[in-house]
């Protein structure tokens, strides 16, 4: 039996019959950037995560790079960002000409926290970078006391956290800006690159409405030096179908994370842990196990997909070779990047593929 890691296309054809008319109409409208199908998504996803602003661009890259410069983060300021995490969020911050500052993640959550935030604090830091990782909510709570108290902006990286809730609310508006990735293999994921910013500020909402349009707001009239990063009209028309079912492919996806929380215990692999008042979506399930290139291999051999996320960590890569970070230094998100293993959890897995890897599971690991 062969178990994708994430089907596609099975995500499509369910939703073709709703999302063809939408994108044939939005190619039809003659309008093929930002436009009224854009504005109409923005409103949508602005209501889902419970803020006052949503604003769509190019892809997730693009929305961290823009929510750094919206606030003022520039040429050698420093940024707390997880040492643990896809590189996209440390590339924001170079991009912007600022310097990455690794905080280690909490070894139960692998998401940072206010207590590694105080630790890792540094002169020059003007803002802090949490990512909600594999769906999993951080404690907001307890990061916008220390960042407040710290002096530090908060951006959210909720890339992979679409829906997701902390103590009973949405992730989308407890930092200053929040921002998302609509990548096709997200919870929320579009055909092909995009992105978007939420805020509750107004000021903020404004500047990232400049700035991602040139820094215009009337053509050929540029108040400030922008971007060109703007969400597409064919996305946003397939985007606001989608989002009328998050929810329940959300719920699809936690019903097989209790499944394997339940049926894998006992097997010698580390299992997610889930906060008290976290809610989250399940965009990876991420186990680790000591011989995990092993593991994969045999999963492999009896038709299962699983993938690492992630087997280099920043500090490794050769773009950051020059702060000449250890593993030494950064122990945690070396072990993670040897361990980890993400299983199949797609909202379009079938109880019979669900059954095999976890028979597989019991037999291999």
């Amino acid at each position: 039996m062969q178990v994708p890691f994430l089907d596609l296309k099975a995500a499509y054809d369910e939703l073709a019959e709703q999302s063809e008319p939408k994108m044939l109409e939005s190619l039809r409208s003659g309008w093929y950037i930002l436009g009224p199908e854009v504005s109409r998504f923005e409103q949508d996803f602005a209501r889902y995560c419970e803020v006052s602003h949503a604003l769509g661009v190019a892809n997730g890259l693009d929305a961290l790079r823009l929510a750094l410069v919206a606030l003022d983060i520039g040429p050698g300021d420093r940024v707390l960002v997880p040492s643990n995490t896809y590189i996209a969020t440390w590339l924001a911050v170079s991009q912007c000409g600022a310097i990455p500052v690794p905080v280690e993640p909490d070894p139960a959550t692998h998401n940072i926290t206010a207590e590694g935030i105080r630790a890792a604090m540094v002169s020059g830091a003007k803002a802090v970078i949490p990512v909600h990782l594999y769906g999993q909510p951080a404690d907001m709570t307890a990061i916008m006391t220390a960042a407040r108290d710290l002096g530090l902006k908060v951006i959210e990286d909720a890339a992979q956290a679409h829906g997701a809730c902390w103590d009973g609310h949405r992730i989308g508006g407890a930092g200053d800006i929040v921002c998302w990735s609509f990548y096709p293999g997200k919870n929320l994921g579009a055909l092909g690159d995009g992105g978007a910013v939420t805020t509750n500020c107004d000021t903020l909402a404004e500047r990232l409405t400049l700035l991602r349009n040139y820094g215009s707001r009337e053509k050929y009239r540029n108040e400030v030096a922008g971007f060109n990063s703007r969400l597409d009209p064919v996305q946003a028309a397939f985007l606001s179908v989608k989002l009328a079912v998050l929810d329940d492919w959300n719920a699809r996806r936690a019903a097989i994370a209790a499944r394997y929380l339940s049926e894998l215990d006992g097997l010698g692999l580390t299992l997610p842990y889930v906060a008290a008042r976290a809610d989250p979506v399940w965009h990876l399930f991420v186990v680790r196990h000591p011989e995990r290139d092993r593991l994969a291999a045999d999963l492999a051999k009896v038709g299962i997909q699983t993938l690492v996320h992630y087997p280099i960590p920043p500090h490794a890569q050769a773009a950051y070779s020059d702060m000449s970070l250890t593993d030494e230094a950064l122990p945690l998100a070396a072990t993670l990047a040897r361990e980890v293993l993400s299983l199949p959890i797609g909202p379009h897995l079938n109880a019979a593929q669900i059954d095999h890897v976890i028979q597989s599971l019991r037999q291999l690991a």
